[in-house]
């Protein structure tokens, strides 16, 4: 039989005879190291004192092996052996050293030196551990491909997950770690477990020996994310991450279960802590309603909420699909103490809105319920007037004349100087709550404004992630169009937070951050993907960016703030706003117009009363159709 028979055979054999391998190996070894501890303590293979000690050969066999299997050492996994197992051998062998100490003190047969006693425990350790452990590297050598035939990787992150990370690896036989790659120069010329620990400037002179990187650092900040990330790219070498540190800790993913890097995980800056002053206390214990439930927004508020243990969460969502999976999502991590209730219908029904704020007792609402797709509410206005607008004077009185304590408009950047009917209804929303603060003061109405929040509906995050999938073309609406982004649970627990500071008709911004191109960002999704660019210069690329043109009512950038006046609060990220406010009694006539001009479907009057109440609107084509999509040159820097 060939050397890679015989391995094969090894390989395939069943957990019985690899137990019966393992007791005949120290069946061996255990009378070897008896006789030994007898050689070298008195310097001759036949001593006297040996030839008077033979009891001990059968006696250790005799004792040794029931031990062994009693206390579980022919249990394990040969292949998952580590260190614990070595103590547990250590410890084994102690007291099988102790026992036949016993048995020859109890029948009074002779015995070796005392010292020959520590060495026989020495080295029963070693045998044992020898076989063990070399039977492990054995059979992890045969299992895995050649060594060519692996992925060559260097793990960026010399810690904690680093090591973990390479030690499964070499479990799973797919990848062969060549380097550790680390910041910290004290780590430098050192290695673990055989692999050389090296700056990651050292890439340039090995591309060749690297075909990924394995990104192990699982609390990075996002700016330095970014800044490795952007590095890393710059070689060409592409780039994988372990999960996040939630997600470890929480069991619901493994140290090598590696994928790409987001591109959530680098746009923005880096995320502050929330104040626990401001995120517990106007939750906990009280009856939350949220509409919008089933959206992106709505939904992580839901999430946000149910971790801060209110008495009763409402779910308020006029989209069955969307309803039902926000429930189902939040049943299943459901405190004892909280009571979850869904409502199918929409925040404009004044008649439901009324029932269902009185039957729960409701004392807190998130309002994140509306149309913002801009070019679906550009090409059907008279549908986001009545959603955005009339639904939210109708949701915000009926919480008023309730006895809602708190009552919170989830608002857009889109509504500063609007370009679109989206935005401008947006702002007309804000309006009614302003107008509203003044006559029910009661309720501490407040509005929160943010820009784009990736990963929600219908941001070009999604949309950018399928087109790559699909190979292309990323379709682009203008060169020069620029966007503020941040995370949905970010965005989410800014707004709980910025709820607890209102004081009543409070227009409060959230700190976006700096400002992204979206040409950038779609290059960098590309690269993200191990994918290049494709155009007249890079005819080979896999993915093309074409331009179509900019969609009705669409905005180059966007603002946060209409008359530069803000102040800060005691969250750094939040700053409440002075905008203008129109009067109640001259707002009501309007909003009455508007309503009844949304009932004869008269989208004309409709639009001039929302151009009256928001004359910073800029009035463009409504229900236009974007122009061609042509490709476009972009540096592929």
């Amino acid at each position: 039989m060939t050397f890679s028979a015989l391995t094969s055979q090894l390989l395939r054999l069943a957990p019985l005879p690899r137990r019966l391998l393992l007791i005949a190996a120290d069946a061996l070894f255990i009378p070897l190291a008896v006789w030994l501890s007898f050689w070298l303590r008195l310097a001759h293979p036949f001593n006297a004192n040996f030839l008077q000690s033979l009891w001990m050969l059968p006696a250790a066999l005799l004792i040794g092996l029931p031990l062994y299997a009693f206390t579980g050492q022919y249990k394990g996994l040969t292949r998952y052996v580590g260190s614990l197992a070595l103590y547990r051998l250590a410890g084994r062998n102690g007291l099988l050293v102790l026992l036949l100490a016993l048995v020859g003190v109890m029948l009074r047969l002779p015995l070796p030196p005392r010292s020959s006693w520590l060495l026989l425990w020495l080295l029963l350790t070693c045998f044992t551990g020898v076989v063990r452990f070399g039977l492990r590297d054995l059979l992890l050598s045969l299992q895995n491909k050649p060594r060519h035939s692996l992925i060559r990787v260097a793990v960026y992150g010399a810690g904690a997950a680093g090591v973990q990370l390479a030690a499964a690896l070499r479990h799973a036989g797919s990848h062969n770690v060549e380097l550790f790659l680390d910041d910290e120069p004290g780590l430098w010329r050192r290695d673990i477990n055989g692999i050389p620990i090296q700056p990651p400037q050292i890439l340039r002179e090995r591309l060749g020996d690297v075909d990924q990187v394995l990104l192990a650092i699982p609390s990075l900040s996002r700016s330095q994310r970014r800044r490795i990330v952007d590095d890393l790219q710059s070689l060409g070498i592409p780039v994988l991450q372990v999960p996040s540190v939630e997600e470890i800790t929480s069991g619901r993913t493994r140290i090598d279960d590696l994928r790409p890097v987001a591109i959530e995980e680098l746009l923005g800056r880096d995320a502050v802590p929330p104040d626990p002053q401001l995120l517990g206390p106007g939750i906990a214990g009280q009856v939350v309603l949220v509409s919008g439930a089933g959206g992106s927004i709505g939904a992580e508020l839901c999430r946000q909420i149910l971790a801060l243990r209110p008495r009763r969460l409402v779910l308020l969502e006029r989209s069955e699909p969307s309803l039902y999976a926000i429930d189902q999502e939040l049943r299943r991590s459901l405190p004892t103490d909280v009571e979850l209730v869904a409502v199918l219908g929409s925040a404009a029904d004044s008649k439901l809105a009324s029932r269902v704020l009185q039957e729960q007792a409701v004392q807190v609402v998130f309002h994140a319920a509306a149309y913002k797709h801009v070019p679906l509410v550009q090409a059907n206005p008279l549908a986001g007037l009545a959603n955005n607008v009339l639904g939210t004077l109708v949701l915000a009185r009926a919480a008023a004349r309730s006895g809602v304590a708190s009552f919170t408009l989830i608002s857009t950047d889109k509504a500063v100087r609007p370009t679109n009917v989206m935005g401008a209804s947006k702002r007309a929303a804000e309006l009614v709550i302003q107008a509203l603060a003044q006559e029910l003061p009661a309720t501490r109405l407040a509005m929160v404004r943010f820009g784009n929040v990736l990963g929600s509906s219908g941001s070009v995050v999604p949309l950018f992630r399928e087109q790559i999938a699909k190979g292309g073309p990323i379709t682009l609406t203008h060169l020069e169009i620029i966007r503020f982004f941040m995370t949905i649970p970010e965005a989410a627990q800014l707004v709980l937070q910025a709820a607890v500071l209102a004081r009543g008709g409070d227009l409060f911004l959230l700190d976006m951050g700096e400002p992204v191109r979206i040409l950038d960002l779609a290059k960098q999704m590309v690269r993200l993907s191990g994918l290049s660019l494709r155009d007249a210069q890079h005819p080979q690329g896999d993915i093309e960016i074409v331009c179509t043109g900019l969609r009705p009512g669409e905005k180059l950038y966007e603002e946060l703030l209409i008359d530069a006046e803000s102040e800060p609060t005691t969250h750094p990220l939040i700053y409440r706003a002075t905008e203008r406010a129109i009067p109640p009694e001259q707002l009501w006539p309007q909003i009455e117009a508007m309503e009844a001009a949304i009932r004869r479907q008269d989208a004309p009057a409709a639009l001039d009363l929302l151009a009256q109440l928001v004359p910073e609107w800029q009035r463009g084509e409504v229900g236009g159709q974007p122009q061609a999509a042509h490709p476009v040159e972009v540096a592929q820097g």
